[in-house]
């Protein structure tokens, strides 16, 4: 009965979702419900758990959403964004439509870009592309959801994703932990997502009327060297501060009460990509000059605020459940699917409360709050590398996170103007199920052959 109130709870999540309700709302009023119904103190609930646990999901990742949104809105209002986007479709050909749009998503989001604004750059190009080529409208939103949501997100080394940032901080390992395994799971998520893709538009295209084109996107004077040394910039700088620039550094300091009573290790990958993003934003400011400058960072800055809380709010709703009585329950039965192995039980855990959560950072904060000492233990005890932690944990995330009440893939659907009933079957099989099926395959490369 306990662990029906949990699913209860999850189930009407997504059917608010499904049916337009923001999650800013949906997900305080069902914790407060599922709190109730458990026979919780409700009040303390809402601002001992809820509160806490979002406004704690704040404090630590604000950084990143403000840099990122910050970097993307400038990017998007220079027209560096749609520069890039262009020179990868034209590379690629206009017969590899859906492929383009995949890598135009993909360079933006391993660059910085928030999948958010990757989103609205993507739509243009991706309507453009489908129309020049006869492609269903329907498969634009599963495409943009590939090339955004899935292998960049969580499985490429380096990524500076906040999927990326959160386990460094348990795990004591840095963006690029287990970089052979992340490779081969970004190699199955995009060689699965593809397969299904262009099988749904060959079985699409005879019965789909064709797309109409947009508005013509228009001329950006700019050099792709401007539009590209930015992104590019993301990647150099995260290696040469974790390499070389941290490790020099005196950090002894870290270890004093009004610093948290740290170390390097736990913060160093998180001042990374701090870092790398804000250099990214400079470069770009200065190489792109977006027209007025002011009015793009202050819309950049508000752009930040929605993701954020939509997140955090997720972040509240699971944090409430896990303090019901179910979710030990179904920790447990978790625990006895695993077997007693680590690396499962961290990819069940944190997997489950991201789907729980519809959140891939809101579920991991979560889990690695909950359950990350007790899988660090286990993992020295089985003689497990934290790094393949990190990198399962983190794909793990990106595969439940993306069901119908995420904020991204509500957010998705707004932009391409279809619901889920339209679009929704096609964004489960290449950002749900296709990075299911990459976890398994690292988790069984991982456990064979350990971390590399």
């Amino acid at each position: 009965m306990a662990v029906l109130l949990i699913l209860l709870a999850l189930g009407l999540l997504i059917a608010g979702a499904w049916a337009g309700l923001s999650v800013l709302v949906l997900a305080p009023l069902l914790a407060v419900l599922a709190a109730l119904a458990a026979d919780a103190p409700v009040l303390a609930a809402y601002t001992q758990v809820f509160m806490e646990a979002a406004g704690g999901f704040v404090v630590s990742f604000f950084p990143l959403f403000l840099l990122g949104a910050l970097f993307g809105k400038v990017m998007d209002a220079s027209g560096a964004a749609q520069i890039l986007a262009r020179a990868i479709a034209t590379a690629v050909g206009p017969a590899n439509a859906i492929l383009a749009v995949v890598l135009a998503c993909a360079v933006l989001t391993y660059g910085g870009v928030s999948l958010f604004v990757v989103a609205f750059v993507a739509w243009p190009l991706a309507r453009a592309l489908f129309a020049e080529t006869g492609l269903p409208a329907r498969l634009i939103p599963a495409t943009i959801a590939l090339g955004a949501f899935t292998f960049t997100m969580t499985a490429l080394p380096g990524t500076p994703s906040i999927q990326n940032a959160i386990p460094m901080a348990t795990f004591g390992t840095t963006p690029f932990a287990a970089p052979g395994l992340g490779l081969i799971a970004a190699a199955a998520m995009l060689g699965l997502g593809m397969i299904w893709l262009r099988y749904r538009a060959r079985a699409l295209q005879a019965d789909t009327p064709p797309v109409m084109p947009p508005a013509s996107l228009g001329d950006v004077p700019m050099p792709l060297w401007a539009a590209v040394a930015p992104i590019l910039s993301v990647g150099v700088v995260t290696l040469a501060m974790g390499w070389m620039v941290l490790p020099a550094l005196q950090t002894g300091y870290l270890a004093l009460p009004q610093y948290g009573e740290t170390d390097l290790a736990r913060v160093g990958g998180l001042w990374s990509v701090i870092t790398a993003l804000t250099v990214a934003l400079v470069l770009a400011l200065v190489l792109s000059r977006p027209p007025e400058l002011m009015k793009t960072l202050n819309e950049g800055a508000e752009s930040a605020l929605l993701p954020l809380f939509n997140t955090a709010s997720l972040v509240g709703f699971g944090a409430v459940i896990a303090t019901l009585p179910g979710f030990e329950v179904l920790r447990q039965g978790l625990d006895g699917l695993a077997g007693g192995n680590v690396v499962v039980t961290a990819a069940l855990s944190s997997g489950a409360l991201a789907g729980i959560t519809g959140s891939a950072s809101g579920g991991m904060s979560i889990a690695l709050d909950v359950l990350g000492p007790s899988l660090m233990a286990q993992a020295v005890a089985q003689s497990v590398d934290p790094a393949l932690l990190h990198r399962v944990v983190s794909v793990a995330t990106g595969g439940l996170d993306t069901l119908p009440h995420n904020g991204a893939v509500i957010t998705l659907l707004g932009i391409c103007g279809m619901t889920h009933r339209q679009a929704y079957g096609d964004i489960f099989m290449v950002a749900v199920l296709a990075p299911i099926l990459a976890c398994a395959l690292i988790i069984v490369l991982g456990s064979t052959f350990g971390s590399f």
